[in-house]
């Protein structure tokens, strides 16, 4: 790393002149920076050096940094240095690197580096050890899953210039397990256009877009903001000839925009629709789904709109899927699934995934349900933006966002990262008990290659068994068979020697499970959550009404019914650092919570108000999700 600093500005410098500092390394390399008035800035880069290292603090006002005519936003330093972001070069020197927004006596100009590398060694406490998360900076919302030559493209909503939401771009990771991933650069750049949001993958083995037989096209939402408070989102395309590592933008983008000038229409979903040989899309509009078709990816026309009034209200309509699967694994019994994550609206606050079962004719979607039956895909507060890998044949796998948008941005993370993927899950439909046709999220059997020395607890009454130092770095895999007590609390208690702790029980008088965060670490944060715009008061109170344990919006218990609770159940639950994932009964509960306490969990505690008998207890620590050497 070659370390690079500006001399201090002049204490009489008048703020509409223009005039150049240099700054100059042991190399002889150089920034010069050109102050052409209080908040313009040139950086000249008389370097071959592949990056600027810029140094952020998270809680400042964003400035603009510019290498060619898209504007990256980024949270430059003014009071202290919080991390650093790199910022790409042209390698070839020369460069001129525009800055605006920042002032002259800021931090940031003392503390600018050139570098060839960037180190991304983990200095994050809070880092998951077996989740997916980006090398640094921030993530949200999956998009692009596709499986294609033996790989699973992850690609994620992404901003490589901070650890808070912005500058949007597709991200990239790959794996050809689900459990190792390899970081890859970012495959879909912010452009002119705006934004690069959500969207989806296909791999067009019909050529049907004249790129090239096999390809993969990526569809996605061009955002920008026009107007204070008003926004433009349009529905673009681009191809990969390389196996998703780089993608070329269509020429003749945008390919979709809205009919009415509605400003919420994001998140295409594009599949093959095998009866009528053609292309479907989906896009999220408002608080509907509008349907698309096209023969040749590129020319859409526009079919049906479904999802007025369905789901809990108020609530905003984003990222959907729609998948067609077996009932209780009969092919002669297909339904469809309309995957739809909304914010706000979900039973516990905030965002969440929910799902209807119905037909669909080519043209149109019918819900066999009505309006207000939801149902949920995972009861935890941290599972979003779902959506599935497209060309798995016959597997229906899911990968979930592990945050909420009540609080992504204030999670107590140091700066180099945050959020993380939930781990993928597969999803099956089948018959319950009442007659519902309902959805498992089961997580992917790959997951058993993470597996360490298996520690064998056995059968027991609870009471009688007391576990603890189940797993130093706090990522570990806990599987039981559990038959609950007919009264009162069932079940284990995760914690550390400083007596942070997450309970998690069936509850045999309101026939449901339990996971309870309300004391599992660093939960203050959660006092700065606001109000989504879309709530009313009522919505609000109904929500905070049906918390258990509230202590603030993210300080509570999660729970979902389990009408057979006085049952044997099969319980996994996954502990990763930061986070806990619920398995019950194969996956026909799935509950996935953030937690963050201040040294990992290592121990294991289990408990019952009644005699309740435990079997085939074992705890497996899990290992790292970095890519194993070959």
């Amino acid at each position: 790393m070659k370390r690079i600093t500006s001399h201090t500005l002049a204490a009489g410098f008048v703020a509409a002149a223009a005039f150049t500092l240099s700054a100059c390394s042991e190399q002889g390399e150089a920034i010069r920076l050109t102050h052409q008035g209080d908040t313009l800035t040139v950086a000249h880069i008389d370097s071959k050096a592949r990056y600027l290292l810029l140094p952020i603090e998270e809680r400042q006002s964003e400035a603009q940094v510019m290498l060619g005519d898209v504007p990256m936003d980024v949270r430059l330093a003014v009071d202290k240095v919080d991390y650093t972001v790199p910022f790409p070069l042209s390698g070839q020197g020369g460069d001129s690197i525009v800055i605006r927004g920042l002032a002259q006596q800021a931090l940031a100009w003392q503390h600018l580096e050139l570098a060839d590398t960037f180190d991304v060694t983990n200095r994050e406490v809070f880092r998951p050890v077996y989740h997916h998360t980006p090398a640094y900076g921030w993530m949200n919302d999956a998009n692009g899953l596709v499986y294609k030559d033996g790989e699973y493209h992850l690609y994620f909503q992404y901003n490589p210039y901070g650890s808070v939401w912005g500058n949007m771009h597709w991200g990239h990771s790959v794996s050809r397990d689900l459990v190792h991933w390899q970081h890859l650069p970012a495959a879909i750049a912010r452009d002119t256009m705006g934004h690069i949001f959500s969207g989806s993958c296909i791999v067009d083995s019909r050529n049907s877009a004249g790129t090239g037989r096999d390809n993969i096209i990526a569809f996605y939402t061009s955002h920008r903001n026009t107007t204070p408070g008003h926004q433009r989102q349009q529905q673009c395309m681009a191809y990969s000839t390389d196996n998703g590592r780089t993608f070329t933008k269509y020429e003749g983008n945008p390919i979709v925009t809205p009919f009415d000038g509605l400003e919420d229409f994001r998140d295409p979903k594009v599949f093959w629709y095998a009866p009528q040989e053609k292309w479907v899309m989906i896009v999220s509009a408002d608080k509907n789904m509008r349907f698309y078709e096209s023969r040749d990816l590129k020319h859409w026309d526009y079919m049906s709109e479904w999802g007025a009034g369905y789901g809990p209200q108020p609530n905003q309509f984003e990222c959907p899927d729609f998948i067609q699967l077996p009932v209780d694994g009969n092919k002669q019994h297909m339904k469809w699934v309309m995957i739809v994550n909304i914010n706000p609206g979900f039973v516990f606050g905030g965002s969440g995934t929910m799902y209807f079962v119905g037909d669909f004719d080519g043209h149109r979607f019918t819900c066999d349900t009505k309006p207000n039956c939801v149902k949920w895909l995972d009861w935890g507060k941290d599972h979003y933006a779902t959506v599935c890998y497209s060309n798995t044949g016959d597997r229906t796998i899911a990968m979930p966002w592990m945050s909420n948008w009540q609080y992504a941005n204030l999670t107590p993370s140091k700066g180099q990262f945050r959020s993380a993927n939930a781990l993928p899950r597969e999803l099956t439909l089948y018959t319950a008990a009442d007659g519902q046709l309902l959805l498992s999220a089961a997580p992917v059997k790959e997951l058993d290659a993470l597996r360490g020395t298996k520690l064998d607890l056995g059968n027991f009454k609870l009471g009688e068994k007391n576990v603890e130092n189940v797993a130093d770095n706090g990522a570990f895999e806990l599987n039981f068979t559990m038959q609950p007590a007919a009264k009162g609390r069932s079940g284990v208690e995760l914690s550390n020697a400083g007596g942070e702790k997450t309970l998690i029980y069936f509850d045999a008088e309101n026939s449901r499970v339990v996971m309870d965060r309300a004391e599992s670490g660093i939960v203050d944060f959660g006092k700065d959550i606001q109000p989504h715009q879309l709530e009313t008061d009522a919505s609000r109170r109904a929500c905070v009404d049906g918390l258990l344990h509230y202590v603030n919006d993210f300080a509570h218990a999660t729970w979902a019914p389990v009408p057979d609770v006085n049952k044997a159940h099969a319980v996994r639950i996954f502990a990763d650092r930061s986070s806990l994932e619920l398995f019950v009964d194969g996956g026909r509960v799935a509950m996935t919570n953030l937690v963050f306490p201040t040294k990992p969990y290592d121990r294991v505690r289990f408990f019952s108000d009644a005699e309740a008998q435990v079997t085939g207890a074992a705890v497996y620590p899990l290992q790292s999700s970095e890519p194993q050497a070959k």
